[in-house]
């Protein structure tokens, strides 16, 4: 089965289980705090890690101390699934790395 956007009211119900995620334009993002940028720079590694494990990737950028990340599934030109199981790692992860 193909992957389809989901729609606003599914967009809606999936990021109100997301703290810190919100909807930006047409792509869902999040954005975390670190102590350091050695910090930060170890939490986007293992974000590129993630990315790989599932071949979904978003635009992920690195600041002094801060992380942030937009996606969408370009293929379909919306948000889907795929990208809330990725910002659903994210958040998983980012307690490990001090992220706030």
């Amino acid at each position: 089965m193909p992957v389809q956007p989901l729609s606003q009211k599914e967009i809606e119900d999936r990021l109100a289980e997301l703290p810190g995620w919100s909807l930006d334009g047409d792509r869902i993002a999040g954005s975390y705090r670190l102590a350091s940028h050695f910090a930060a720079t170890a939490m986007v590694v293992h974000i590129a890690q993630v990315q790989e494990e599932l071949d979904h990737h978003s635009d992920l950028t690195l600041g002094y101390n801060t992380v942030s990340l937009t996606v969408n599934t370009h293929t379909v030109g919306g948000i889907t699934e795929r990208d809330f199981e990725l910002a659903r790692r994210v958040a998983e992860l980012a307690p490990g790395h001090g992220a706030s």
